[in-house]
Order: C-alpha cells, then sequence, then structure tokens
C-alpha cells in the first residue's frame, strides 16, 4: 500500500430513529483494492496476530482520534475483490487483537512512566531535602559573599532536580493515558465488510 496511496475515506453518522436514539458509532470507511492491503504484507505472523500495514493504521488511529472520546468506531472495509474464504469472517478479530495489543503495550509504557515518576519524586525530594539542610549550614558559617553564593546555589540545584518528577506528573502522564483509551476503543470496534456487488445476472 506504501507508495501506491490509501482511498481516503471519512466518518459517517448512522441513521436517527425515535426519540432517544442510542449511539451511534462514527464510520471510517475504507477503499482496498484487496483485503491483503490492510495488513503488513512482510509480517510471516499467522493471520490472526498479522501487523497492520502503517498507513492503514495511521489513517485509522488518526480519525479515532479526532472523533469525540465517547463514541465507539466502526470501520467498514469496501473491497474491490472477493476475498479468500474464511478470510472475511477473521478481519474483525484480527484488527480487534492488533489495536489490544498496543493498547497493553501502552498501559504497560504508563505504568512504568508512573513508576519512574515515583522514583523521580523520591530521589528529587531527598536531594532538595540534602541541599537544603547544606544551605542552612552554610548559612551559620557567615554572611560573606561566598556563603551566600554557595547557599543560593544549593537551593536551585534542589528545586531543579525536582523538574523531572513534575514534568512526569504535570505533562507527560495524559497524553499516554488518552492514546491508551484511544486504542482500547479501536480494540473493541466493529468491522464491516461490504463485497463487490457481482455483475450479470
Amino acid at each position: 500500500m506504501r507508495g501506491r496511496g490509501l482511498p481516503s475515506f471519512q466518518p459517517v453518522k448512522g441513521a436517527v430513529l425515535g426519540k432517544m436514539p442510542p449511539p451511534t458509532p462514527v464510520s471510517i470507511k475504507l477503499k482496498l483494492r484487496e483485503l491483503a492491503q490492510l495488513f503488513n504484507s512482510m509480517d510471516p505472523s499467522p493471520f490472526h496476530d498479522r501487523d497492520l500495514d502503517a498507513d492503514a493504521e495511521e489513517f485509522i488511529v488518526s480519525w479515532a482520534r479526532e472523533s469525540p472520546h465517547a463514541e465507539q468506531v466502526e470501520l467498514t472495509l469496501h473491497l474491490e475483490t472477493i476475498p479468500t474464504p474464511g478470510r472475511a469472517s477473521e478481519v474483525e478479530d484480527a484488527i480487534r487483537n492488533y489495536f489490544g495489543t498496543r493498547a497493553e503495550m501502552k498501559q504497560r509504557e504508563f505504568r512504568q512512566l508512573m513508576k519512574r515518576g515515583r522514583m523521580s519524586l523520591l530521589v528529587g525530594l531527598l536531594f532538595l531535602a540534602a541541599c537544603h539542610g547544606v544551605s542552612e549550614l552554610f548559612a551559620t558559617l557567615g554572611q560573606s559573599a561566598l556563603a551566600n553564593i554557595f547557599k543560593e546555589s544549593l537551593t536551585i540545584g534542589g528545586w531543579v532536580a525536582m523538574w523531572r518528577p513534575l514534568e512526569i506528573y504535570l505533562y507527560d502522564w495524559w497524553p499516554l493515558r488518552a492514546e491508551y483509551r484511544m486504542l482500547e476503543r479501536l480494540a473493541g470496534m466493529h468491522v464491516r465488510i461490504v463485497l463487490p456487488e457481482r455483475s450479470g445476472a
């Protein structure tokens, strides 16, 4: 698929029925020449465990990021050729398995980040306390310019050591969490296949 381009697709809202319609999924339409285009042709894994093609994954993920988080996602595949018997029924499981694996990896990455944040916070607090104690020691030595320089340097160094845990807890965790939730949605999406119409009677 890479180099040939992937046909465009767009989200489409489903029909609204009744006064209190149930939530309708965001539909992503993808036109393919054949089903094999959806998967990485270089991956030797069994069909159920095969990776998606990089272009296909990029398009699906980009649309999922832009859709409201509360809405489900449905993937509709329009094929120009009829797939091998049995393959069509395995596509949904293969796609769900792929994104489910990606979600588990992202969750592990999030947990590792939180663990690193706790360790960084502990080290930063200990270093800050040590710097504060040493700076107070310098304060007892007098008010000379050199003593004041050491005191201020230690105070600054102690707070600089807190930069990494603050960065993790203020900025780094939520993009990973959002990515994990998005992949979870894709791991549960319904996949619908539209086969080409047969010509002739």
